[in-house]
């Protein structure tokens, strides 16, 4: 009796495997943009509650995020959601366009 897996198993595992690619690769690409969303939520508030620590300090609320980022409240990559959407301040309040 010789060792080893027939075509027919091979063919077999193959198409399992390929079902399982299938299944997972959408829910993968759709929860990457659930990542994005929520984390762009969070840098959202993380910004708004530098624009209030900024507010404290200077007795005004800030013009721009640029102001934010020349006083050293964020840095340049927090100007950006994580999926690349710019923040604005816009009526005091952070908003990504």
């Amino acid at each position: 009796m010789k060792n080893g897996f027939t075509v027919l198993e091979m063919i077999l595992v193959l198409t399992v495997v390929s079902v399982i690619i299938l299944v997972t690769v959408p829910n993968i690409t759709q929860k990457k943009e659930v990542i994005n969303n929520v984390g762009c939520k969070a840098l959202l508030e993380v910004v708004n509650g530098q624009i209030l620590m900024y507010d404290l300090e200077n007795g005004e609320k800030p013009g721009s995020v640029e102001d934010l980022v020349s006083e050293g409240y964020l840095t340049e990559s927090q100007c950006y959601c994580p999926d690349g959407t710019y923040i604005q301040i816009v009526d005091g309040q952070a908003e990504a366009d």
